[in-house]
């Protein structure tokens, strides 16, 4: 099975443009596949070095459970 052309930078060091660029992503509650495509890294990539610099993928300002109104 051939590797995604989209994920170049698989393996390779992380620059401190692509760890600023992903904390910025994530900060703007861009999900993960995303910011892996956006960096061509693949998603666990991301979740490692986001897990490494402290930064959250966790979307914020979500309603737990998707509640919506019931009248």
């Amino acid at each position: 099975m051939d590797k995604p052309k989209y994920i170049k930078n698989a393996g390779k060091q992380w620059t401190p443009q692509e760890e600023k660029k992903l904390t910025q992503l994530a900060k703007g509650n861009t999900p993960t596949r995303v910011i892996g495509l956006e960096l061509g890294r693949p998603v666990g990539g991301v979740q490692s070095k986001s897990s490494q610099l402290g930064v959250s993928l966790k979307p914020a300002n979500q309603s737990p459970y998707n509640r919506t109104n019931k009248k």
